[in-house]
């Protein structure tokens, strides 16, 4: 039998310390930390959290129509197969090391440090602030991601983000087997040291993006103010429009309407390894 609380506010260190099968309403927990420590089976709707490190340890928790206010940091952490539906979550450092999580409708303004080392991830309709977002993270997908922080995703592995819009310096740093589709990535330094980054039907800006990338692959792409692209990457990018510039690529083919400048040094790269296709002068480098 699933037990309840309604309506109260609840203070003090684990105030429902290791509670199983319990549906929450209406409830405060205020003043008092880890108050649903090591907890499984549990349902809240419309509660708030105004005190630190609510869920930790915890299992199996469904969340609905709930608010964590700025000292509810570190909120959720070391928590397994964990839904969150309509929420703001005011407090910085939330879900770390969690495993099976879904985030929908969910609007995240103070999100520095947020969503590190976690596995099986889905984002849908979630807004961002705050950087260091995702890092360490795998097995993500994200659809309607709004976020605007720098280093999102760094060291991020099996991540795909669809129909989003990033706004983030040294996104994707680090990842391995990233999917970027119908997408808004505003930022420098794009995708650093990845290895098999791929974007579709994506526009980007960028200063040196693109660089050191162990195959990185781009189709129908749109590259807006972007410079200094593809340095020491091996590349197959289909870009619709002009680059504004590309340096020393290592490998593979680019593909444009023009480039502004192109700037191969043969001391670093062997300019044989890439080929270069200008649609506007039918010209192939």
């Amino acid at each position: 039998m699933t037990n309840e609380v309604r309506a109260r506010r609840l203070t003090g260190e684990r105030a429902l310390f290791m509670s199983r099968d319990l549906k929450i309403f209406d409830t405060i927990f205020d003043d008092g930390e880890s108050p649903l420590k090591e907890s499984r089976g549990i349902e809240l709707t419309n509660c708030m959290f105004k005190w630190k490190y609510p869920l930790w340890y915890c299992r199996d928790i469904r969340v609905t129509d709930c608010q964590w206010f700025e000292m509810a940091r570190a909120g959720v952490w070391y928590t397994d197969n964990m839904e969150v539906n309509r929420a703001v979550i005011e407090a910085p450092k939330n879900f770390r090391r969690c495993r099976k999580l879904i985030l929908r409708d969910v609007d995240m303004p103070n999100a520095a440090e947020t969503l590190w080392h976690c596995d099986g991830v889905e984002l849908e309709n979630v807004s961002v602030k705050g950087d260091y977002f995702g890092m360490n993270s795998q097995n993500v997908t994200a659809e309607n991601l709004r976020l605007v922080g720098n280093y999102s995703f760094d060291g991020g592995k099996n991540i795909t983000v669809e129909k989003s819009r990033l706004l983030s310096k040294d996104a994707f740093w680090n990842g391995e087997n990233i999917l970027v589709r119908d997408s808004f990535i505003s930022g420098e330094y794009l995708g650093w040291n990845g290895k098999n980054l791929t974007f579709e039907n994506c526009t980007i800006e960028s200063l040196q993006g693109m660089c050191y990338i162990e195959n990185l692959t781009m189709r129908n792409c749109k590259l807006l103010n972007t410079t200094l692209a593809f340095e020491y990457s091996s590349v197959e990018a289909d870009i619709v429009g002009n680059v504004d510039s590309v340096i020393n690529p290592t490998s593979g083919t680019i593909r444009a309407d023009s480039i502004g400048e192109l700037i191969i040094e043969r001391d670093k790269v062997d300019p044989g390894k890439t080929r270069i296709i200008l649609r506007e002068s039918k010209e192939s480098v």
